[in-house]
């Protein structure tokens, strides 16, 4: 049986594992620089929510989500962050079972998110559950 439960502050070990077996998944190690005690104060935040799927005590993954206001309408929306499952868990519903967590939480919002061009199974995915994919590119700048 998986359980689908909201992440406290005592969890940021845990969390910190499966944000760095996403990164892995998509050879993206070298960008994890979050420590176990920054998480700590974020899941603290009341803005900030991450669910975590469990199966018999064992994380196997998660989603994670900020809510945000959009100019455009003044409405406020979930801004999705990341869904990951464990590779073992894939194609077992858990998936579906933490997007229906979001589309709970969301409570009628808008839910928004990123995904790769080159991620064609997390596309697939999105589209079955009746998600729209919309082609954007994304800006990043970090000025020194």
């Amino acid at each position: 049986m998986i359980t689908i439960r909201r992440a406290t502050p005592d969890d940021a070990s845990t969390v910190h594992d499966l944000i760095r077996a996403l990164a892995e998944h998509q050879d993206q190690a070298s960008a994890i620089t979050v420590s176990t005690a920054d998480l700590k104060r974020m899941l603290a935040r009341p803005e900030i929510t991450y669910v975590i799927a469990e199966r018999d005590g064992r994380a196997i993954g998660y989603v994670s989500w900020l809510q945000r206001i959009s100019f455009w309408s003044g409405e406020v929306y979930l801004a999705l962050d990341d869904l990951y499952v464990t590779g073992a868990e894939r194609g077992e519903g858990v998936g579906e079972q933490l997007m229906q967590a979001v589309a709970e939480a969301a409570d009628g919002k808008l839910i928004r998110w990123e995904v790769a061009e080159a991620n064609v199974a997390a596309q697939r995915f999105y589209a079955r559950i009746g998600a729209t994919l919309v082609a954007k590119k994304i800006g990043r700048w970090q000025p020194k």
